[in-house]
């Protein structure tokens, strides 16, 4: 009879399937692109130079049954291959997100294993996650899966940590074997004021700190803020440390703008003459977000100011310290 009262349970439980696609076009107004198309600011996906592009569709199937459920998370196109060379593998157009099953033991304890999400930073692989089309510095540097598990404890509707033991970034198969301890502590004071402060930590990568931070101010206004420092394993090794700034307004249910304000700096490396000096950068993207239904517009302009000569001022590859774009993406979430 147990076991007859579980398959029909199981039976009743319906297949989630949600997700997305999204496409852009792009213009750097340096004219600028080098021989694979991509023009001058060199953060993740979005970098194609005067172009209709294609971002992916994102595919999320989830199922709970009792206590028990799973995630499963693919993407096909080019972001997906993007993140699949970031990750480490061939650079297909197909791509694993998330792969994860986890167990509710309780109201408050939870285990989760598998290929995660990772729990560091302010934005996120989806573009539906993200209120600017473009991703910031911090995210590009930043991990963007960790494959491991993990054991959160909810204390109470304020306070929530999160413990666990996880591969190297990015790769849900290591031959290093399990190398890094993360942990992530949440603090919501006051209704609408989530705070996050992570901690992730591997011999093979290095020891990252990241504080995550949003607050809804008002029905209409949010801030947002991420601040990081990493330092990569080995003396003299580098890093990066940087934060983000992020504000939005929301006129009405279907019109919003917004902006972030992003410094970020790699950190010297080497010593005495072999020394590498880091550069710096200051980023300042606006974003409009109009909205009809299911499908989000997002006008964009984007300003970057580095230190150094890095960028690209003209077709002719004159040096500049700065560099902007427009891009016009749509999304589809469903």
């Amino acid at each position: 009879m147990l076991l007859s009262a579980l398959l029909a349970s199981a039976q009743d439980e319906s297949l989630t399937i949600s997700g997305s696609v999204d496409a852009y076009y792009k213009y750097d107004f340096s004219g600028y692109k080098d021989d694979a198309g991509l023009g001058n600011i060199p953060t993740s996906f979005a970098n194609e130079q005067n172009s209709v592009s294609l971002g992916m569709i994102n595919l999320i199937l989830g199922k709970t049954v009792g206590k028990a459920s799973f995630v499963g998370d693919v993407s096909f196109g080019p972001r997906g291959q993007y993140q699949s060379l970031l990750n480490g593998h061939d650079g297909n157009t197909f791509n694993i997100q998330n792969l994860y099953m986890s167990y509710a033991f309780t109201d408050k304890f939870s285990m989760t294993a598998g290929f995660m999400g990772t729990f560091v930073g302010y934005e996120i692989i989806s573009p539906t996650g993200n209120f600017n089309y473009s991703t910031s510095y911090l995210f590009s540097a930043g991990p963007f899966q960790n494959a491991g598990i993990k054991a959160q404890y909810e204390f109470s509707d304020k306070v929530g940590l999160m413990v666990g033991l996880f591969n190297d970034w990015n790769v849900y198969q290591d031959f290093n074997g399990v190398s890094d301890f993360g942990a992530q502590l949440r603090l919501s004071p006051v209704e609408g004021w989530d705070a996050y402060i992570n901690f992730l930590d591997g011999h093979e990568t290095g020891m990252i700190f990241d504080l995550t931070t949003s607050y809804q101010i008002t029905d209409a206004f949010k801030l947002g803020l991420n601040a990081a420092d990493f330092a990569a394993e080995g003396e003299d090794a580098g890093g990066y440390q940087g934060g983000a700034l992020y504000a939005q307004y929301g006129f009405t249910d279907a019109f919003a703008l917004g902006a972030r304000g992003e410094y970020f700096k790699y950190k010297d490396m080497g010593s005495g003459a072999d020394m590498i000096e880091g550069n710096s950068v200051f980023g300042l993207t606006l974003s409009a977000n109009v909205k009809a239904g299911p499908l989000t517009v997002i006008p964009e302009l984007r300003f970057d100011n580095n230190s150094e000569e890095v960028f690209f001022k003209n077709t002719d590859l004159d040096l500049s310290k700065s560099a902007s774009q427009f891009s016009l993406a749509l999304v589809y979430a469903f």
